[in-house]
């Protein structure tokens, strides 16, 4: 317990924040080259394989990055837009790839929410 006297000279430290987005800058998005694809298995009661990505930034910054939906071509050295959105149960995976971008194809057959998985418009009769 510091005196007042200590007090008067020093003051109180304050606590500083940690900042979650230090890699992107931020900013909305950002580019980055893939350096491994791997699987990996959420926390406890959950259980999937998880496509993620080993991302380096165009800032070079290295982040873990999830592939959204089913499938994916991607694979080493392959160019990719980053974007941010954590995936509660992966430990240290705050972004997420953004699918139809670059070297990233989107989904093909999609018919829901294709506009978050780079799908086309099927085509009508």
């Amino acid at each position: 317990m510091p005196t007042k006297n200590q007090l008067i000279r020093h003051g109180r430290e304050e606590k500083r924040r940690t900042d979650r987005t230090r890699a992107s800058d931020q900013c909305p998005q950002k580019q980055g080259v893939c350096l491994r694809v791997s699987t990996r298995t959420p926390k406890k009661p959950n259980s999937a394989l998880h496509k993620i990505a080993k991302v380096r930034l165009s800032n070079r910054h290295d982040i873990f990055a999830h592939i959204p939906g089913e499938g994916h071509n991607s694979q080493e050295h392959s160019i990719v837009l980053v974007r941010g959105g954590r995936v509660k149960d992966s430990p240290g995976v705050k972004s997420h790839r953004i699918r139809g971008v670059k070297d990233l194809l989107g989904i093909p057959d999609r018919r829901k929410g294709r506009s978050k998985y780079g799908a086309e418009r099927p085509k009508s009769k």
